[in-house]
């Protein structure tokens, strides 16, 4: 079957479109289209987002398709669904706060540079561990369900030698990073929030994974650690 055929240009330029709402809206809510931590931020994520975006879309499409998978379709777990539209609530409320927080009503002190340092490492490494689950992992949903129409199968190379779930480690990093570049206690202890959220999320998976996906058991005895080496 031809790409265009899987994915239309129109798909692919909604997306597009998408992605660079969220780094404007972000400028927008600050009240300062000039705010320079903004921009970093704005440029980091329109290059993870359309990096992973362009590179599903000429290298995996069916991995594409299965990312635009809505909540509870495909046989997804139910009690996932809920997981997922907290997820999205979670989100909101966080990405709305921290510019609302560190400029417009600076309800937060200005960070120290060396901070904000720290949390662009930091997004820089959770866009390594981000980008390498996608090209690493063909089988990479947002939704739990095991994909038997694609013969889904344990992913044990990669990231995924080093740790189990590897996204997730991008996402917390991401979640914790953001606000540290931008400068607000509010979206630390909102990401905190989803933080625990995705810890819960990783339990309820793995337990999915063992009882449905042959040879996930083997994968765990392998590579014993879910997030962090040697530590969890």
């Amino acid at each position: 079957m031809a790409l265009e055929n899987k994915i239309s240009k129109k798909m692919l330029f909604g997306t597009l479109i998408y992605v660079l709402f969220f780094p404007v809206l972000l400028l927008f809510i600050s009240g300062d289209w000039f705010w320079i931590q903004g921009w970093i931020f704005g440029i980091w994520f329109l290059a993870l987002s359309y990096g992973a975006v362009f590179y599903l879309y000429f290298r995996d499409p069916d991995l594409l398709l299965e990312r635009f998978r809505k909540p509870g379709t495909g046989g997804e777990k139910g009690w996932d669904k809920y997981f997922v539209y907290a997820v999205i609530i979670l989100f909101i409320v966080w990405f709305v706060i921290m510019p609302l927080d560190a400029k417009r009503f600076m309800w937060t002190q200005n960070f120290p540079i060396w901070i904000e340092g720290i949390g662009m490492i930091v997004l820089i490494i959770s866009a390594y561990f981000m980008l390498y689950s996608y090209v690493d992992n063909p089988y990479l949903s947002p939704l739990v369900r095991i994909q038997k129409e694609r013969g889904q199968k344990v992913v044990s190379t990669g990231v995924y030698g080093i740790i189990r779930h590897p996204l997730y480690l991008g996402g917390i990093l991401f979640i914790m990073g953001t606000p540290l570049l931008l400068g607000s206690i509010y979206g630390i202890i909102i990401g905190v929030l989803g933080c625990l959220l995705i810890c819960g999320r990783i339990f309820g998976e793995e337990k999915v994974l063992s009882e449905e996906l042959e040879g996930y058991d083997e994968y765990k005895k392998k590579v014993k650690y879910r997030l962090i080496p040697h530590i969890w």
